[in-house]
């Protein structure tokens, strides 16, 4: 179903928000859109909701899958007035967010599905989950000058850390502020505001919960990584976003002749290379 505006969506697909999990794909512009939709249907996604451009043409079976709603996303305020008024339009239920050429990865998922993976995590009485989105990136420009390739796809293994997040009384429990990968080694080409690789891209939804511009929420539970007495379950969003507007942008495109480095290893796809690599945790799930 496609709907031409958000308001339309809310008001006459509000159905689709009714059981969850639901993903939210945003479509900043159309490179990888189809890969990202297939990736999350096949997760387990009960439905998933694109918000695109108009442009965008997508095939007959997967646009028979999804719920395409007209709204090209080209700021991350705009992103965040569309997920707070989804939250506001489905309470309790859980929401995932992410943008185009983005792959959400968590434990196990080549044999288990997210909703399986939600329900245990709402056992242990969480209702939001830590992502860290991990930068991928083409390992030969030349042949992909987008920095984007499903087949050439390689990740940073080590340049991973992570600080304390403070708040008006100090350090704040159970929250870090994470920062590695391409938005780490360019720095200098990235807003010191938008170098943190955390986000809260899983969570249930409630009356009254909010993001923010920083991929926070106003209740600060949210923002944990752990409860209190162990760890819980991470996930991973698997990412070309920050290697795509590195060599797309102007004013860093042509200082860049490679993204490769030392460290750089080739994605395997996997859950299991993910966890090797310390990119998520397991928690108590087995």
């Amino acid at each position: 179903m496609r709907y031409q505006s958000l308001e339309a969506f809310l008001t006459d697909g509000r159905r689709a928000l009714a059981k969850g999990p639901v993903a939210l794909v945003f479509a900043e512009d159309l490179v990888e859109v189809d890969s990202t939709i297939r990736h999350h249907l096949n997760t387990g996604f009960a439905e998933l909701v694109l918000f695109a451009p108009i442009e965008l043409r997508l095939s007959r079976l997967l646009e028979e899958q999804v719920h395409r709603v007209d709204l090209h996303v080209t700021t991350t305020a705009l992103l965040v007035d569309t997920v707070n008024r989804v939250i506001a339009a489905a309470p309790n239920v859980w929401l995932y967010y992410c943008y185009n050429a983005e792959y959400l990865f968590f434990p196990f998922c080549e044999t288990r599905s997210v909703a399986e993976m939600l329900a245990f995590h709402a056992e242990e009485r969480r209702e939001a989950m830590l992502t860290y989105v991990i930068d991928l990136y083409a390992g030969d420009l030349e042949r992909h000058p987008n920095a984007v390739s499903l087949t050439d796809a390689c990740l940073d293994r080590t340049g991973y850390y992570a600080l304390s997040r403070h708040g008006e009384n100090g350090p704040k429990e159970r929250q870090l502020d994470f920062y590695g990968g391409l938005r780490w080694r360019f720095e200098e080409h990235v807003p010191k505001d938008r170098r943190k690789i955390d986000r809260i891209s899983l969570f249930r939804a409630k009356k009254g919960l909010h993001l923010r511009t920083d991929h926070t929420f106003d209740e600060e539970e949210y923002n944990t990584y752990a409860c209190p007495w162990h760890n819980n379950l991470t996930a991973a969003i698997c990412s070309f976003r920050t290697a795509k507007a590195l060599k797309t942008n102007a004013g860093s495109s042509f200082d860049i002749r490679t993204f490769r480095w030392h460290n750089s290893v080739p994605f395997e796809w996997s859950s299991t290379q993910l966890m090797n690599l310390g990119l998520m945790e397991p928690g108590q799930w087995f």
